[in-house]
């Protein structure tokens, strides 16, 4: 946690990726402590592909039940939900604004 406080937050970030990894881990936070999603941030990355938004927004409802039987993530179907519709948003923000560094 620590680390992360120094490191990294309140620190500019550009990098689409992880730009999109940061939105999909605050919608994960929501009700739980950040410390909870740190600590399986590893297992996030990992079951979502390395957050690519690209592949995420294709994800049909059998990779979203392959989700929610993860145990390396939060399991709650409206968060996995929301990180597929969020990747979707994420492309359109891609065609339309450049990108989510350039919406932000």
């Amino acid at each position: 946690m620590v680390a992360y406080h120094d490191e990294e937050w309140g620190q500019p970030l550009h990098d689409e990726r992880r730009l999109f990894e940061m939105l999909c881990l605050e919608g994960a936070q929501a009700g739980l402590s950040w410390s909870t999603i740190l600590r399986r941030r590893d297992g996030y990355r990992e079951a979502y592909e390395g957050f690519d938004a690209a592949r995420m927004a294709t994800y049909d409802d059998a990779r979203q039940d392959e989700l929610l039987a993860d145990a390396r993530i939060i399991r709650n179907r409206a968060k996995v939900r929301a990180f597929r519709d969020n990747a979707a948003l994420t492309m359109e923000l891609r065609r339309s604004e450049g990108g989510l560094d350039g919406y932000m």
